[in-house]
């Protein structure tokens, strides 16, 4: 097909990886002589609505530096403007420049500060949408403090202005990469964008030379390296873990669901960035954890199969780690709304989040062979799960209402909806009546110490009694659960550490 234009988007069906989201939707540009593809991030994402890459070599220098090589090997000198040289002998550097294998560069730690600025909140789109645009707006307190335990932050100027910034900080504190995402007045995306991306473009539009740092930084070949929220597990070591795809679900588990300083109890809320993601390079900090998970979902429920495949095989290389999924928007999710990709956050942020702070995770161990739970909410029932025992000492989901209503219920993903023929194989003969009463015993007869103490390399206990007696409590509660297993298994590291301290 004959065209004026060098570069086109491939004609067709063919789809690749998006570099951006990682869905398959992703239409590369083809030399139209050679009919090769260009470099693997000239292309456009096809979910314009969610994702809306699109890296034009038109646009970004590229096809004007590869003409510009063609005249110089034919010997024809041309006169360039001061930025196609600046992309020209950019592209050359980053190409050259390689990192010794392994190391990692980490993002500028003063660059992440500006994004800090008070200033900037006022300007930021979704925050301040959370305070006043959603159907039941936030107090400003839980804005602080969602905001000061992600570290959220704003562009403040350019054409990003507005926008909202996620930082991908590790366990260790290093920043890893910076999302930047823009929102409509609905906290609908609009486009993504990273830090260092707006970065080398402005360098570019001012023809100005990019910092060493980030020279040495575009060198990562990977640069969303570690989990949203990651540095929070470190502060808070006992916690168990929520996992979803996008920072802006974790941002809205932890405003409906409560905040991990609030109680040991309370998820930590984490994502993974998309679904491609859910990796064991990223998922290897949670060992020792409890982590619920909830993928978004698909129209064939592809993402929710694949990372449960996935869990099944990390659990294998990591010892104490537990995978609880919730299945229950797969199951009540209309088909719609799975073409679109809805997540957990679609369907939370249109219920009013003081019900679900009110809300607490019935877990009911007395034997009986039957339960029911009902819970109202604007005139409406909503879908909830209990954990109960019934006689067989087999922990049921009980479910109940209108599946016509998707919403999740406050705690009700502690335990994944379970189809039928599942049910009858969740057993727990493991019962740990022993081990309780020789904790009990020790901790009864043994001063624990007042001060606060150093635990494992994860951090420290600063609390020990009231540690004791909630996880006691846990324990005791569901007891024979592999599930709240690391309970147990923390009491027994609790006590082996205060007897070798005497």
């Amino acid at each position: 097909m004959k065209t004026e234009y060098l570069y086109i988007l491939e004609i067709g069906s063919k789809k690749f990886p998006c570099p951006e989201c990682g869905k398959r939707s992703f239409v590369r540009y083809i030399n139209t002589e050679t009919r090769e593809y260009l470099h693997k991030d000239y292309g456009r994402c096809d979910r314009e609505s969610k994702c809306a890459y699109h890296l034009n070599p038109y646009l970004d220098g590229y096809a004007a530096m590869i003409q510009e090589d063609k005249q110089r090997a034919a010997g024809v000198t041309t006169v360039n403007s001061v930025k196609q040289k600046y992309i020209y002998s950019r592209q050359r550097h980053l190409n050259s420049f390689k990192a010794h294998p392994g190391t990692k560069i980490y993002f500028d730690f003063e660059t992440f500060k500006a994004t800090l600025k008070p200033e900037g909140y006022e300007k930021n789109t979704f925050i301040q949408n959370l305070l006043s645009q959603v159907r039941f707006p936030f107090e400003a307190d839980e804005i602080t403090k969602v905001i000061e335990l992600y570290r959220l932050g704003t562009i403040t100027e350019g054409y990003r202005m507005g926008a909202v910034t996620f930082p991908f900080i590790d366990i260790q504190g290093n920043i890893r990469t910076v999302q930047v995402k823009e929102f409509d007045m609905d906290n609908h995306t609009k486009r993504t964008d990273f830090l260092h991306s707006i970065l080398e473009k402005n360098c570019i539009r001012n023809t100005e030379p990019l910092p060493e740092w980030l020279k040495a930084y575009a060198s990562n070949e990977k640069k969303v390296s570690c989990l949203f929220g990651e540095h929070l597990l470190k502060k808070y070591p006992f916690n168990p873990v929520a996992l979803v795809e996008a920072p802006k679900t974790a941002v809205y588990g932890s405003l409906y669901f409560g905040f991990p300083e609030e109680s040991s109890q309370n998820l930590i809320w984490l994502a993974v960035y998309n679904k491609s993601s859910f990796s064991f390079d990223k998922l290897k900090v949670l060992q020792e954890r409890e982590v619920y998970v909830f993928p978004d979902v698909s129209k064939d429920g592809s993402t929710f199969r694949e990372w449960k495949r996935k869990a099944d095989e990390f659990e294998k290389q990591l010892p104490g780690t537990h995978f609880i999924f919730s299945d229950l928007l797969e199951y009540l999710v209309p088909d719609n709304d799975k073409s679109s990709g809805y997540d957990l956050a679609d369907y939370l942020i249109q219920k009013d989040w003081r019900l679900f702070k009110k809300q607490t995770l019935r877990i009911k161990t007395e034997f009986h062979p039957e339960s029911e739970c009902e819970s109202k909410s604007e005139g409406q029932s909503e879908k909830i799960i209990t954990i109960t025992k019934n006689q067989n000492d087999e922990t049921q989901a009980i479910q109940t209402d209108e599946a016509s209503n998707p919403t999740v219920k406050a705690k009700l993903l502690i335990e994944s909806h379970k189809k039928p023929d599942e049910k009858n194989n969740r057993k727990h003969p493991e019962i740990w009546n022993k081990e309780i009463e020789i904790l009990e015993n020790f901790f009864t007869e043994t001063e624990t110490p007042d001060h606060p103490i150093q635990f494992n390399v994860y951090g420290n206990i600063s609390n020990v009694r009231k540690f004791i007696k909630s996880h006691l409590s846990v324990v005791k509660a569901n007891n024979g659960n592999p599930i709240f297993l690391p309970y147990l298994s923390r009491l027994q590291q609790l006590k082996d550490r205060i007897l070798s301290s005497n």
